[in-house]
């Protein structure tokens, strides 16, 4: 495999740090960290792109997707201090856009549902959080602050400071709370389906016991 000479953004260093708690020390992080890696060769690629060297740039592309297993287009825009928790299976197309802050885990794709040249994939705000094996699809916008929930499919539009779950994806609003990007606590994330399962069950109990009463008046009205 080539090898790719690239740097590492100080502010993508900066921030690995922050969010990964098992990195050791800078080094660790420059050496072994697939995140870190497959966004410094991103940022490598797209400048390559943007100067119109596409061949070099698909070339740097290719070698980060053997290197980490994460496969960002070099024609994708991405803002500062963005973090790839793992790389393994994260898949960002050509025309996605992803603003300042955003983090994501391993598993994630922000594609298309198109086969047009157009705009088909994702644009992403500020402060946002994407759990693993999360699929974000088509030309929809995801606002600032928004968190969207481990194994989500989410096919349309998510306003500011919302949190989304689910297949498909259902946007659960926490009122007056914005969704912080370290409140990453997925495994607490609201479930609208087992909640509604929920009220069933509690539905249909009450009905049983109504049943039971209506059961029992008729048998003490019986001669």
């Amino acid at each position: 495999m080539k090898e790719i000479d690239y740097d590492i953004d100080p502010d993508d260093l900066a921030v690995c740090m922050a969010k990964d708690p098992a990195i050791v020390d800078e080094e660790d992080a420059r050496k072994f960290h697939t995140g870190l890696q497959a966004v410094s060769m991103y940022r490598l690629s797209h400048r390559l792109w943007m100067e119109g060297r596409k061949l070099e740039a698909r070339e740097v592309n290719y070698v980060a997707h053997q290197m980490t297993g994460c496969d960002i287009h070099p024609g994708a825009t991405i803002g500062k201090r963005f973090f790839v928790d793992h790389a393994t299976g994260v898949v960002i197309g050509e025309t996605a856009i992803i603003g300042d802050d955003v983090m994501i885990y391993q598993g994630v794709t922000l594609g298309g549902v198109s086969t047009n040249k157009g705009k088909r994939h994702p644009t992403v705000g500020n402060h946002v959080v994407v759990g693993c094996n999360a699929s974000v699809l088509g030309d929809i916008v995801i606002g600032n602050n928004v968190r969207i929930g481990a194994g989500s499919v989410v096919l349309k539009d998510v306003p500011d400071d919302c949190t989304v779950v689910g297949v498909p994806g259902k946007i659960v609003k926490k009122a007056g709370v914005k969704c912080s990007n370290d409140d990453l606590m997925h495994n607490q994330l609201p479930d609208p389906e087992t909640d509604r399962i929920a009220a069933l069950e509690r539905r249909i109990d009450d009905l049983c016991a109504q049943l039971r009463t209506l059961t029992e008046d008729i048998r003490n009205k019986d001669p």
